[in-house]
């Protein structure tokens, strides 16, 4: 028996809903780091001029820019605006294009799927060990980006896959 006709349109809003708030996450969690690694960059640089250096500034750094990389990353693709070649798609008749989104889908959430495993099996080699300059942090913490960000980037990616289909892939 087929669902009621608001059936459809309910999941369907409700999957907007979800992207909606998704994307708003998104921004802040990426605005959060923007201004964190400015700060700490700022920050970093008067102390250094004043001849007193921070031991754990390169390192907190370069962690929390692959972190702006992940999550931005995963922004983008809640826009459209990441990897994929979407004017590819957008060129080619209707039925074509919603192929090529599809297996352009396939190929991308195949691909972080793959990044989240390894990002995974990196975890499990990192348990027990601690950051360098920052000892009582645990280096898995600083690498949880990997798998967490690659399964973000898919969730993304999915969110967006009706609104890819219909009229922007």
């Amino acid at each position: 028996m087929d669902p009621a006709p608001g059936a459809a349109r309910s999941t369907g809003r409700r999957g907007e809903i979800f992207s909606r708030y998704l994307e708003r996450f998104l921004e802040y969690v990426v605005l959060l780091l923007m201004a964190g690694l400015a700060i700490l960059v700022v920050v970093a640089v008067g102390f250094r001029k004043a001849g007193a250096a921070l031991v754990w500034y390169d390192e907190l750094a370069s962690i929390m820019l692959a972190w702006l990389t992940y999550y931005g990353a995963c922004l983008a693709a809640m826009k459209h605006a990441h990897i994929g070649f979407p004017k590819f798609a957008a060129g080619a008749s209707p039925k074509l294009r919603a192929s090529l989104v599809v297996v352009r889908e396939v190929l991308v959430v195949g691909f972080f799927l793959s990044v989240a495993w390894a990002g995974w099996q990196v975890q499990q080699i990192l348990w027990g060990t601690y950051l360098v300059s920052m000892p009582s942090i645990p280096t898995a913490v600083a690498h949880s980006v990997i798998p967490l960000g690659a399964l973000l980037f898919v969730v993304s990616e999915l969110s967006v896959l009706a609104e890819k289909l219909g009229n922007d892939p």
